[in-house]
């Protein structure tokens, strides 16, 4: 059965791969595996139908017939697993499978924490004093991601599915990357990849058609 995924039907980042749909469309292309797309608005998201798929009403969702999965790593460590071509062989693919868990666990909390002291909590009275402290734990993470990645052009080896959940994550905070170089290649390096161009292309055309709904 050719795997579903769920994206939003318009989504806010206007059609700039940053909503997480973007990481499974591009799994999936880097396996080679055709795919379709339940696109969703925001009150559909909401219904019973979808939250019988995704407990807590966001997107992306993944069904083959066999499971129904939800939460991104999930899905992205189910399609590595079942299709192959994204987790190397022996002690390597622990460590993937550990960068996938990093990226969304160690990296991904940092930079989210510093988006909503920019956006949602600025004007609040203790938001400028508070956004040197969170500044600063982006920075601690991202120096550590930067001193292990060095000059290699991926985290462990070979591309793995460490890198594209890394790559994801670092794509949307691309301008927290200033003053880390290596990081800036890396992501360029992830973004320069055929899968992921494909990805983003498909996720692209769906913001576009969305304008002429």
């Amino acid at each position: 059965m050719t795997p579903t995924i769920t994206a939003f039907a318009a989504s806010p980042d206007r059609g700039r791969g940053m909503a997480r749909d973007m990481r499974v469309r591009w799994a999936l292309e880097e396996v080679g595996r055709a795919y379709e797309v339940r696109l969703l608005s925001f009150a559909e998201m909401k219904e019973a139908a979808h939250l019988a798929r995704q407990p807590f009403g966001q997107i992306p969702t993944y069904e083959d017939g066999e499971v129904t999965l939800f939460e991104t790593g999930a899905i992205v460590l189910h399609v590595a697993e079942r299709f192959g071509g994204l987790l190397p062989e022996g002690a390597a693919r622990g460590r993937a499978v550990s960068w996938m868990f990093a990226a969304v666990s160690t990296v991904e909390p940092a930079l989210l924490e510093l988006e909503t002291a920019r956006f949602f909590d600025a004007g609040q009275p203790w938001a400028e004093a508070r956004l040197p402290m969170v500044h600063g734990r982006v920075a601690r993470r991202l120096g550590q991601l930067s001193a292990h990645l060095g000059g290699a052009d991926w985290l462990d080896g070979g591309f793995s599915a460490g890198d594209l959940m890394m790559v994801g994550v670092l794509f949307r905070f691309q301008d927290a990357l200033v003053g880390f170089p290596n990081l800036v290649d890396y992501v360029a390096r992830g973004a320069a990849r055929p899968a992921f161009q494909r990805a983003f292309a498909a996720q692209f055309a769906v913001y576009q058609a969305s304008l002429q709904a």
